[in-house]
């Protein structure tokens, strides 16, 4: 019997990702040739496309705000009064979104008189009772009162921050309460200035869920003042009716007149037919290939798009629709992801621990013009830390690792079998943080010459506002997940392990990837 695989819904708030997109990139906008911001285009597209790829989400869809006054405009025309008029150059931006999520074959949710929270809280709910996971990608804190044990609230990353993934538990801590639905209630007491909503005036959150704690709703707290004492009594009775009307304006509503229409929303191939030439007139050039592949260029005239996971072959087939061989892995979890890893990619990472095979290698690396190396060690701190092994690539898919003792004079002396390839000016270095290595080996009388190549700082250059870590950078250009460190020493704390204390052969697979994985980047 063939397994389903289980539903998972993806509901983005465009408005919200766009804007936080475009202020992204405030000190440095990104302009093309012809003048124009492409911030927010960028942004957005890149926070669509990780999410896909890491979240393979079986649906997806994107609500949008109306153009027009809403139902809650309509009866309070102060709502959202004091907010600025959306900057023209974002408003330009939104043409070309709507244009990429067609090319990547993904519904627009819009719904006049409704804003995309309601429409996103509309959809959830009756997702949730079909059987869905639902996750509601956002950084606007308000959903945080549709979330449920099936409802998640799914932050991007933001400037070097991690995604948040919020649950039940998760927004309960967040504001101190003890049910979901105050989450209402804390925006009717305290306000929300973005949305001009007043709350009552001089209580702020701590003070709120003071109140929801003795009072537990902004109902029960109205009739029940007269048990509050001095100033905060005359607060909250000359608040009363703004209290009301606040959590009236806060509250996202689920009954939107939108059909639920699951089966549009499944996740389908992109169309590089219409991607393509988008990403040319934008001249999105390292997007365009992160997303439709090596054959994609700026000026060329027909690429070939890879295509996405197919919803058949579940087991046989990664993100990408390709044919993937298991292998035996030392690093094999049930967290294990999803599309390319080491559990499932072809490799070949050798362990280089006799005299006798290392000066092989060395013979091997002395007849290389390009070599990316790679140290594993005891600490982060160059300054404070131990080597433990030097692992080596000079070709796809083909590493060799170099356990070192934990008594300096032996490492030093295998290290002196190395030296001639580090003080080698012909040979080209490659290297993620480069300058980390280059210290360390310092403290054992090496100085590493020739051309150095740094994976981290070129993409700095090609993306100065995105993060820059290895796992990042795999991912996105590779497709591929590496194996995390914490896997292997443990979350940091008291607890975590040293390197030098983890096996060898589980050591030599992690940093031969990691001497891997930056040549392939590099290249």
């Amino acid at each position: 019997m063939e397994q389903t695989k289980p539903k998972k819904l993806l509901l983005l708030d465009a408005f919200a990702l766009m804007y936080r997109a475009f202020h992204a990139f405030n000190k440095r906008p990104l302009i093309n040739s012809k003048g124009m911001n492409v911030s927010a285009i960028v942004g957005f597209t890149n926070t669509l496309y990780e999410l896909i790829q890491k979240q393979q989400p079986t649906h997806i869809a994107v609500a949008f705000d109306p153009k027009g006054p809403t139902v809650r405009v309509d009866e309070f025309d102060f709502y959202k009064a004091n907010r600025e008029e959306m900057p023209e150059e974002l408003r330009a931006s939104i043409p070309y979104i709507e244009r990429v999520l067609a090319g990547m074959n993904i519904p627009i949710l819009l719904v006049d008189g409704y804003e995309a929270d309601d429409i996103i809280g509309t959809i959830a709910k009756k997702a949730e009772k079909d059987d869905f996971t639902v996750y509601m990608v956002t950084p606007d804190k308000d959903y945080g009162q549709l979330v449920s044990e099936n409802i998640f609230m799914y932050k991007p990353a933001y400037r070097g921050n991690d995604f948040e993934l919020l649950g039940v538990p998760e927004i309960l801590k967040k504001w101190n309460i003890e049910r979901i639905e105050q989450v209402i209630d804390m925006l009717g007491l305290m306000g929300d200035a973005s949305d001009n909503i007043p709350g009552i005036k001089g209580v702020g959150e701590k003070t709120a869920a003071k109140l929801l704690k003795q009072f537990d709703s902004i109902e029960n707290l109205l009739q029940n003042t007269h048990l509050l004492k001095g100033k905060l009594r005359e607060k909250v009775e000359v608040g009363h009716k703004n209290a009301i009307i606040s959590k009236y304006l806060a509250t996202i509503i689920c009954d939107v007149p939108l059909p639920y229409e699951p089966e549009k929303y499944v996740l389908e191939s992109y169309n590089a037919e219409v991607l393509a030439p988008l990403f040319r007139e934008l001249e999105f050039r390292t997007l365009g290939k992160r997303i439709l592949g090596d054959s994609y260029e700026l000026n060329e005239a027909k690429p070939q798009a890879k295509k996405q996971e197919s919803k058949k072959d579940d087991s046989q087939l990664n993100m990408f629709g390709k044919k993937t061989s298991q292998t035996q892995s030392l690093f094999a979890t049930a967290q294990t992801p999803k599309g390319k890893n080491i559990d499932n990619t072809p490799h070949t990472y050798l362990l280089i621990d006799t005299t006798e095979k290392q000066r092989d290698l060395v013979e091997k690396l002395a007849q290389q013009n390009l070599v990316c190396f790679d140290t594993e060690t005891t600490s982060v701190d160059a300054n404070n830390a131990e080597l433990v092994g030097l692992s080596f690539c000079f070709e796809k898919s083909k590493a060799f690792y170099v356990p070192l003792s934990a008594k300096k004079e032996e490492a030093k002396a295998v290290l002196d079998i190395f030296k001639p390839f580090f003080e080698n000016e012909k040979i080209a270095k490659i290297g993620q943080n480069i300058k980390y290595d280059l210290l360390i080996l310092k403290w054992y009388d090496i100085e590493v010459k020739g051309t150095l190549h740094d994976t981290m700082l070129a993409h700095y250059l090609l993306e100065p506002d995105m993060r820059h870590n290895m796992t990042v950078l795999a991912e996105s250009y590779l497709q591929y997940t590496p194996v995390s460190i914490e896997s292997l020493i443990g979350k940091k704390g008291k607890k975590q392990l040293s390197m030098r204390s983890i096996a060898v052969d589980r050591v030599a697979e992690y940093a031969g990837e990691d001497a891997d994985i930056t040549f392939q980047l590099h290249k």
